[in-house]
């Protein structure tokens, strides 16, 4: 299994959050509901910041 860093986890946790209590949106605007999409959002964030992510799979 990949390996995240302290930080990376800290967004994917902040984004499931996030989308629990509806918050979440995605790039187009949309509510996100999908607790897949909310931790690839989290994955992306932390990516951006320069947190240790595995790169994204073509």
């Amino acid at each position: 299994m990949a390996k995240y860093s302290k930080k990376a986890g800290e967004k994917v946790e902040e984004a499931l959050h996030e989308q629990k209590e509806g918050k979440l949106k995605s790039g187009s605007g949309k509510k996100v509901t999908s607790k897949k999409q909310a931790i690839a959002i989290g994955l992306s964030e932390a990516r951006k910041e320069g947190a240790k992510v595995p790169k994204k799979k073509d």
